[in-house]
């Protein structure tokens, strides 16, 4: 008797666990590759004045976007701690240090920023216009230079601060800010359409 009761019990269970599974599989797929787009990002250097830059920023305000507050800070949290037990995910890595030495360096800083940046424009961006989303993406930008600049002035002369890690990069990363604001929109006008024809 116990047997024949417990068994439909059982597969209920069973049945209602598999859509969290799904979900959580999702999540980390969706976070792995949010990973690697933030490596690749990192390494990529495009030519630019008045110094070559990365696609970070872009990688991590399209993360941001895309994902919303929870994933986009998850996916920058994780791919810190793979940076920090040692893979060579860094802008500059293995050359200019690698793991914890590397966090602890120059650019750590903005690390840290960013990885506000994440939960900050995820949360606030979703749902908005194209201008709105590029302010509110520029906003996200004062966390990592805050951060950013008060930690790079622990290496470098405070009168130099802004010099190095300020000036040089506001042109590329308001571009870049600007290019995912737009880029954004025209996937969604893109979404709402193929949406509408198949309607």
């Amino acid at each position: 008797m116990n047997n024949t009761v417990s068994k439909p019990a059982e597969t209920h269970i069973a049945t209602e666990s598999k859509p969290e599974t799904k979900t959580g599989l999702k999540y980390s797929l969706m976070i792995l590759a949010g990973i690697a787009v933030l490596t690749a990002s990192a390494k990529i250097t495009v030519p630019f004045w008045p110094v070559p830059m990365t696609l970070q920023t872009m990688a991590v305000m399209a993360i941001a976007l895309t994902t919303g507050p929870r994933v986009a800070s998850a996916t920058f949290l994780a791919y810190l701690a793979a940076g920090a037990v040692g893979l060579p995910v860094f802008a500059g890595t293995p050359e200019r240090g690698i793991g914890l030495s590397y966090i602890v360096g120059p650019t750590g800083g903005y690390l840290l920023g960013y990885l506000m940046a994440s939960w900050l424009v995820g949360s606030l961006a979703q749902g908005r216009g194209t201008l709105a989303r590029f302010g509110i993406m520029m906003v996200g930008m004062i966390p990592v230079y805050v951060l950013g600049l008060a930690w790079l002035a622990v290496f470098v002369p405070l009168e130099k601060v802004a010099q190095y890690g300020f000036t040089p990069f506001l042109l590329g990363d308001t571009l870049k800010i600007a290019l995912v604001a737009f880029g954004s929109a025209a996937c969604t006008r893109f979404a709402n359409r193929n949406q509408d024809g198949n309607a």
